[in-house]
């Protein structure tokens, strides 16, 4: 016996306002119940004495510790600005006034 209905597809995509056809319904209907069935599968599997896990392989993380250093400073990094206006960039404007 199917999981999933063509009916409750229907109400599916009614409420998330997607359009599907009668013929969607019925490859949606049967693709949704596979899905759910092979999660019942894995559900059957899983044991208590398996830990959850989110990734089959062991992963470490690769990321630097968030430490502050000292950046660049004001001066350093106007000194490479093709134009400066109270020790900020100047830029041409991209807009004009009139609207």
């Amino acid at each position: 016996m199917a999981a999933i209905s063509r009916e409750e597809v229907a109400h599916l995509a009614h409420l998330a306002r997607l359009a599907v056809t009668e013929d969607e319904l019925d490859t949606f209907a049967g693709q949704l119940d596979q899905i759910v069935s092979s999660v019942a599968r894995i559900g059957e599997v899983a044991a208590d004495d398996i830990p959850p896990t989110s990734h089959a392989v062991p992963l470490t993380n690769v990321m630097r510790a968030d430490e502050p250093r000292p950046g660049l400073s004001r001066e350093a990094a106007l000194a490479g600005a093709p134009a400066v206006e109270n020790d900020r960039f100047r830029v041409p404007q991209i807009l004009s006034e009139e609207t």
